[in-house]
C-alpha cells in the first residue's frame, strides 16, 4: 500500500527558513518510509521568505533591486515573478524593504521609520508589466501605515500649511490633507492581494501602534504620539477616499501597511494562510495525500489563532485526513489544538539542552523527530493491519 505525505511547515525563526524545515521532515519520513510519495508545500505568512517559498513553488525567478530602506539609506532588496500558466504575478514580501531585520538595532524608532521601499518595489512590478501582485505583511520595521509606500506611489501627505511631511509614524500626527492627484494610474489595472494577520487592527486599545509599537523601539511616549497619528491617519485616508480604514480587520498589519494597500495600491486585504494556500495551490496538494505533517517552532494556545498547524490542520481534517504536528516548543494550552484538527503533536527535542545548541542542531532534530514519528504510525498502521485480519 502506498502513502503519500503532504509536508506543511512553519520556518522556525532564528534556526531553519521553511525550504529548510520542509527537507528536514523529507529526510526523516524517508528514513523510515523509503517508499512513500512526499509532498511539500512550505507554508508561509507573508513575512521573511514568503517570496522564496513561492517562487520555489511555482517555478518563478527572484528579480533583485536596490529600494529605500526603513532607515532612509538605500538597501539591497528582492522581489518575485510566480511561474505557471497564470496571470503574470508578482510576489513581494515587505519584510525585504521594511523588514524589523533591516533597522539596526541603535536605529529602532518607529516614529522615523519609513515604508517607502515597498512602495518602490510596486512601481518596478509594475514596470515589468504585472497583472497581479501578492503582497505578503509581516515582520515590518515600521509604523506609519503606510504613508513612505504612498509617497512613493505618487501621493502627497500634507500638514495645515501645505507641506510635505517628514518620513515616519511620528509626523502623522500634523497630518491635515492627503493629495491623491500624483498617484501612479497603472495602479487601477492590475490586482492587488494582501496576506495580512487578520487579527491587526489600526486603532483602538489593540491598534497597530500599542500592541506593536513597544516591539519595535517605541517608548510610551512615542507609542502615544504614533496611536495619534495612526487616528489623524484614518480620519485623512477616509476624507480623500471615502475607505473607513480604521475599523478594519487586517489594517494594522505590518505597522499599518494594510490601511495603505487599502487606501492607495487598491488592495484587498485577506487573511495570511487563507491567499497564500490559495495561491500555493494547497488544496490539490492536500487532495494527493494521506497524511499531513505541519510544524512550527512553538506549539501552545495560540497556536488555533492564525497559527500555521491549526490553519493546516482544519483544511485537512475537513477532507478526514490526519495531521501531525511537530514543535521546537510545547507550550501551555496546546491541547487546545486537538479541536483545531491536530490529531497528534510532538516536541522535536528529547533532553534538556541551550536555547543555541538546538537552534544549532534544529535540521538534526527536526529530521529524528520525523523519523521517529512515522516509525510510530506505521507501527500502529501494521497493528490495525492485523486486527483486521
Amino acid at each position: 500500500m502506498s502513502l503519500t505525505v503532504l509536508i506543511a511547515p512553519s520556518g522556525f525563526k532564528e534556526s531553519l527558513s521553511v525550504k529548510d524545515v520542509a527537507e528536514a521532515i523529507a529526510r526523516g519520513v524517508r528514513r523510515a518510509a523509503p517508499h512513500a510519495v512526499i509532498l511539500t508545500a512550505p507554508m508561509v505568512d507573508g513575512g521573511e521568505g514568503t517570496t522564496e517559498a513561492l517562487i520555489v513553488a511555482t517555478g518563478g525567478r527572484i528579480v533583485p533591486a536596490t529600494v529605500t530602506g526603513p532607515v532612509g539609506n538605500p538597501v539591497p532588496s528582492f522581489w518575485g515573478i510566480m511561474g505557471g500558466d497564470g496571470p503574470r504575478t508578482a510576489v513581494i514580501e515587505m519584510a525585504a524593504a521594511a523588514g524589523l531585520s533591516l533597522v539596526p538595532r541603535d536605529r529602532r524608532d518607529p516614529t522615523l521609520t519609513t515604508s517607502r521601499g515597498v512602495g518602490e518595489l510596486i512601481l518596478q512590478a509594475l514596470d515589468h508589466g504585472v497583472e497581479r501582485i501578492l503582497i505578503g505583511c509581516g515582520d515590518s520595521g515600521i509604523n506609519d501605515g503606510g504613508a513612505g509606500m504612498a509617497r512613493a506611489l505618487g501621493a502627497r501627505l500634507l500638514d495645515e500649511q501645505g507641506d510635505d511631511l517628514p518620513e515616519g509614524g511620528g509626523a502623522l500626527e500634523r497630518l491635515a490633507r492627503i493629495d491623491m492627484a500624483g498617484l501612479d494610474p497603472r495602479l487601477a489595472g492590475v490586482k492587488i492581494d494582501a496576506a495580512v494577520n487578520w487579527h491587526n487592527m489600526l486603532l483602538g486599545p489593540r491598534g497597530v501602534a500599542r500592541v506593536f509599537g513597544p516591539q519595535k523601539g517605541a517608548m510610551p511616549d512615542q507609542v502615544e504620539c504614533l496611536d495619534r497619528g495612526m487616528i489623524r491617519y484614518a480620519e485623512a485616508i477616509l476624507a480623500a477616499t471615502g475607505k473607513d480604514v480604521g475599523p478594519m480587520p487586517g489594517a494594522g498589519a505590518s505597522g499599518g501597511l494594510g490601511a495603505g494597500l487599502i487606501a492607495f495600491a487598491g488592495a484587498e486585504l485577506h487573511p495570511r494562510f487563507q491567499i497564500m494556500l490559495d495561491y500555493l495551490d494547497f488544496d490539490h496538494l492536500l487532495g494527493r495525500a494521506d497524511l499531513v505533517i505541519t510544524a512550527e517552532g512553538a506549539l501552545d494556545g495560540q497556536s488555533p489563532f492564525g497559527k500555521v498547524p491549526c490553519e493546516v490542520a482544519r483544511r485537512a481534517a475537513a477532507l478526514g485526513i490526519p495531521t501531525v504536528a511537530l514543535a521546537g516548543t510545547i507550550g501551555k494550552g496546546a491541547r487546545q489544538t486537538y479541536e483545531h484538527g491536530i490529531g497528534a503533536y510532538a516536541s522535536i527535542m528529547r533532553r534538556p539542552c541551550s536555547l543555541q545548541k538546538a537552534i544549532g542542531g534544529g535540521a538534526k532534530l527536526l529530521r529524528n523527530a520525523a523519523e521517529n514519528t512515522m516509525r510510530m504510525l506505521l507501527v500502529g498502521q501494521r497493528l490495525a493491519d492485523r486486527h483486521r485480519a
